[in-house]
């Protein structure tokens, strides 16, 4: 199963026993919106809400790090989601979240996952049915499973800094990065890693919200600097819209681009960081 899927081809097979449709829309509290409540009004027939803010691994102090192995298994059971499902994600959201989703059952053992391209507007573009109210599901089975070769912690970026081995790209606004605007949480340092080169999420999609093509993808990465066929970090504020960077790659045929999960929460925290400002 390809990594993006359209409205037309979800609404071709949404009927097959194995295909699981998951909504992973996340909202920042400047959005001032409520996803539970926006999925219990309306989505795809079927659907499951993924809560991402919280099936995270609070104990980390940091905001939506990628929870334990045990914790997502759980998770996903109780959602219906087990061994052999295809799962498509979808959102609603101007963070494209279904990208971060998509990353999260990738690292936990679901390799037969796709991004519905456009998400809920793409499918209502199409013509595709809603429902409302909250699911009735039935546990499945979700082996156990993490790996996270694809994942990036703090140590990693230290090391990664002094030998410059590997290309970062960072998916935030270019005012966030350039430090030109404040960091919307406390105690975060404007700026971004030396190095790092700004490759903003909202470039990866057109006005439609659907993933660019490969041509539009190319461009994108090479007006940041960036070289999609080389390893790459992809980071961002707090690990959400760098997924869309890693699946952007994906989707370039590069299948080893890594996100660093902490991100610019954890980065910009720290005492004895090095931070840079400007473009």
């Amino acid at each position: 199963m390809d990594a993006i899927v359209s409205a037309e081809w979800l609404k071709s097979e949404l009927s097959k026993s194995d295909v699981r449709i998951v909504d992973a829309t996340l909202f920042l509290p400047e959005h001032n919106r409520n996803s539970k409540a926006e999925f219990e009004a309306a989505h795809i027939p079927g659907a499951v809400f993924l809560d991402l803010e919280e099936v995270t691994d609070p104990s980390s102090g940091l905001p939506l790090m990628l929870p334990r192995p045990e914790k997502f298994a759980s998770r996903a059971q109780a959602l219906g989601l087990g061994d052999g499902s295809r799962i498509i994600v979808y959102d609603n959201s101007p963070l494209r979240s279904a990208a971060r989703a998509w990353f999260m059952f990738r690292v936990f053992g679901a390799h037969q996952v796709a991004v519905l391209d456009g998400g809920l507007e793409a499918w209502k573009a199409a013509g595709g049915e809603l429902e409302s109210g909250k699911p009735i599901v039935r546990h499945r089975h979700f082996t156990v499973w993490g790996d996270t070769s694809s994942v990036r912690d703090l140590d990693a970026m230290r090391e990664n800094l002094k030998t410059g081995a590997v290309q970062v790209a960072d998916a935030r606004p270019a005012g966030r990065f350039a430090g030109a605007e404040p960091e919307p949480r406390p105690g975060v340092r404007p700026g971004h890693m030396p190095g790092a080169k700004n490759l903003p999420a909202t470039t990866l999609y057109d006005e439609a919200g659907k993933l660019k093509d490969a041509d539009g993808l190319k461009a994108a990465f090479a007006a940041a600097g960036i070289d999609p066929e080389k390893p790459l970090i992809a980071t961002c504020g707090s690990g959400v819209t760098a997924a869309s960077i890693v699946l952007a790659a994906h989707v370039l045929g590069l299948k080893d681009a890594a996100l660093y999960d902490g991100s610019w929460a954890e980065w910009g925290s720290q005492a004895d960081t090095p931070v840079v400002t400007g473009p």
